[in-house]
């Protein structure tokens, strides 16, 4: 039984005046299905900024102890890093291969910082496209089997950038229930009527699919693997229904791309249905050890893309150090295919133990495995009990996930050692049978 707030009056970590400031902290922020950070004050508001006044939330955290957003780390992105001067098993990173630190990636981006800069001072449509740029995207169409590429400054101006350009009032996105912010944010830019289906379930999605006019342009948004339980969208069941309903298919490949597939080309890769799959996105972020995203897709489609997405037009171009590592990450995802092999072998090892132990893992398929807690007070005492024992986790509460359902985000990577990973083990079994959720 997940233990409540209330239950753990008795711990020695935490004493009754910060649980009450906590479990008001936590009722405040989940009343009316409203975000723990967000506010919500009453009344009419004459100044914008009343608002900021109003919003105690993040600060009641910060006093009783349970603030565990923007903490600050002092080293790389390494299996073990450093917060303030103490060393922690970093379970919470999508740096899935390992490569931020890779020696390669490192000297390609200070290699191209040399020669180029820091920065494009512009954006790609002005004076921001270097010759690295047009260079990356032929490669990543190359490595992708599509006809053309498009680089954009972040993974999040992909999706808002392309989702919001293609689509339009007459049009109708389909959209998975967990679908990532970013997809949520380019169709509401876009204007286009959203449909939800629940998550993961194609039968759901035919019903829906089932009530649109067919005069309608549709599109279908889903992703590879779901950053919140680490689960693999069902890509063959959705690549018929596509093809049934004269849909178009766009699929966000953040968390699968360098993971899922014989050359780590993602979950279409993986389920053999790339040649079904009209649009794909992918992230510099996790597997490529940087920042910025890509889309791939027909040369007319990703020309289209180019001159009228406002993220890509009215941004700032990917700097040069960026673009050099992801064509190294490029290089190593290739030449050494048995780091995916590593990566695997971590995963499916953390998996076995932790649901031995006793965790409800969510149903991951992933190297994100998520550990069903429940209620969001446990879940941020777990957090912060396991940060004290040496390892870093990711809490994940409403709304971002449903009431009840609060959980731990671990992800893993292919340069964990198996000492670091026993570790993090023995924590998280020390910390799990404290709060009695195994």
């Amino acid at each position: 039984m997940v233990p409540s707030v209330h239950d753990r009056r008795e711990s020695p970590t935490v004493d009754p005046t910060t649980h009450r400031k906590v479990e008001t902290f936590l009722a405040e922020g989940m009343s009316g299905g409203t975000s723990p950070w967000q506010a919500n004050p009453g009344g009419s508001i004459v100044d914008v900024f009343q608002k900021c006044k109003e919003f105690t939330r993040v600060s009641d955290a910060r006093e009783a102890g349970y603030y565990l957003y923007y903490r600050e780390i002092e080293s790389p992105q390494d299996p073990v890093v450093t917060m303030n001067g103490q060393k922690v098993v970093m379970l919470g990173s999508m740096n899935y291969l390992g490569l931020t630190s890779h020696p390669k990636v490192k000297e390609a981006a200070i290699r191209a910082t040399e020669k180029y800069g820091t920065g494009c001072a512009g954006s790609r449509l002005l004076n921001g496209t270097l010759d690295i740029h047009v260079h990356l995207e032929e490669r990543l169409a190359r490595f992708m089997n599509r006809e053309a590429a498009l680089v954009f400054s972040t993974g999040y101006g992909v999706n808002v950038g392309v989702l919001s350009c293609l689509l339009g009032r007459r049009d109708v996105a389909l959209l998975d229930s967990m679908d990532h912010a970013s997809i949520l944010d380019g169709v509401r830019l876009s204007f286009a009527k959203q449909l939800k289906f629940r998550h993961n379930e194609p039968g759901d999605l035919e019903k829906k699919l089932g009530l649109i006019d067919p005069e309608k342009g549709i599109l279908i948004a889903v992703e590879g693997v779901y950053s919140m339980e680490g689960d693999v969208a069902p890509l063959p069941e959705i690549v018929q229904l596509k093809k049934k309903y004269g849909a178009r298919l766009f699929l966000d490949e953040a968390h699968s791309l360098g993971v899922f597939g014989e050359h780590g080309r993602g979950v279409a890769e993986h389920f053999g249905v790339e040649d079904e799959v009209d649009l794909v996105m992918g992230t510099f972020s996790k597997s490529l050890a940087t920042v910025g995203g890509f889309i791939v897709g027909t040369d007319e489609v990703i020309d289209f893309i180019k001159h009228n997405a406002r993220a890509q037009i009215f941004t700032a171009a990917i700097p040069p150090g960026a673009v050099a590592a992801v064509e190294a990450a490029l290089d190593i995802i290739e030449s050494e295919p048995e780091r995916r092999d590593q990566l695997w072998e971590n995963t499916e090892y953390m998996r076995v133990e932790l649901e031995g132990l006793g965790f409800e893992t969510c149903g991951s398929q992933s190297p994100i495995i998520s550990l069903l807690v429940g209620e969001d007070g446990a879940t941020l005492h777990m957090a912060k009990r396991l940060q004290e024992e040496g390892v870093f986790v990711n809490p994940v509460m409403t709304p971002a996930v449903p009431v009840g359902h609060s959980m731990i985000r671990t992800s893993y990577m292919a340069t964990h050692t198996r000492e670091q990973l026993d570790q993090a083990l023995g924590a998280l079994a020390k910390v799990g049978r404290e709060l009695s959720i195994i």
